[in-house]
């Protein structure tokens, strides 16, 4: 895209905050290398706003959005259709825009299982422990019960922990436990666990110093994906790697839910290698 015109498509990420958000580095840098028309904007939206900015989506032809917190679910009822995953995980962070109908997806859960597979793990079978039961974990365990793993969701309040658990079974007729998450419970189950996921803000910058899982309770035959980005290396993941367990970091899982996404508005394959490295670019870690 050298630059815009009346024949410019608009597509954007809505949430609040929005300020820290990777996703216009990442999609404009993709639309430049393939010479596609397109430009992506950050717009802040405030819950009480939800309705009139999907108003503003269908008049203004804008042709997709990201979706970031705290709108993944509360959106769904100013949307027309629904993709069948996102039906049934009840959070969406897509939306395609096609003649006046908006239709929700969630490449979360889909950019996750990517992510994985990319890095040579199934879960098929796995013993999967997730930390935390907001709305990513949402995506990840669904998408996870789908590929017939078994899960353990481990959250600081018990209730959404069980609530998350109950909501899968229904869904897959398959038991999901619940825990505590404690220091006890993650020593009890990362024992027999394949796979390590953390869905919680907990190592995050500016707290890079933070882990939500105890040094030793790690060990070389797990899996351990640290959804969270800034840093890309967190605390997690280098004492996941001193125990020599297999580390797979946040941006791959936020450069493939993009690249999903942006697929979906232009129909071209998405140059995922670069969205990664301007994404890290933009993180400050250029090599």
């Amino acid at each position: 895209m050298s630059s815009i015109s009346g024949k410019t498509r608009v597509c954007g990420i809505i949430g609040d905050p929005i300020e820290h958000t990777m996703s216009p580095v990442m999609h404009n840098a993709a639309f430049r290398e393939l010479g596609i028309d397109y430009v992506y904007l950050p717009f802040h939206v405030r819950q009480e706003e939800l309705g009139k900015a999907v108003d503003g989506v269908r008049a203004l032809n804008i042709r997709g959005l990201n979706v970031t917190i705290p709108h993944k679910v509360a959106i769904i009822p100013f949307l027309d259709k629904l993709d069948p995953l996102a039906k049934k995980i009840g959070a969406i962070n897509t939306i395609v825009h096609e003649e006046g109908v908006l239709t929700g997806y969630n490449t979360d859960a889909t950019g996750f299982l990517q992510a994985l597979l990319e890095q040579g793990v199934k879960p098929e079978g796995k013993t999967v422990v997730i930390l935390g039961a907001g709305g990513a974990s949402r995506a990840i365990s669904f998408i996870l019960a789908e590929r017939d793993a078994n899960l353990v969701i481990l959250n600081r309040g018990l209730g959404r922990a069980e609530d998350l658990a109950h909501r899968i079974a229904r869904v897959f007729g398959k038991e999901v436990k619940a825990r505590q998450l404690s220091e006890g419970n993650l020593a009890k189950v990362l024992v027999r666990a394949d796979i390590l996921v953390n869905t919680t803000s907990v190592g995050m910058s500016p707290d890079i110093d933070e882990t939500p899982v105890p040094a030793r309770l790690l060990n070389p035959s797990l899996v351990v994906f640290d959804i969270v980005y800034n840093p890309i290396q967190t605390r997690l993941l280098k004492e996941a790697e001193a125990a020599g367990a297999q580390t797979i970091n946040g941006l791959e899982m936020l450069a493939w839910q993009g690249a999903l996404a942006f697929e979906k508005w232009t129909g071209q394959k998405a140059p995922l290698d670069l969205m990664k490295r301007e994404a890290i670019k933009a993180l400050g870690h250029e090599n």
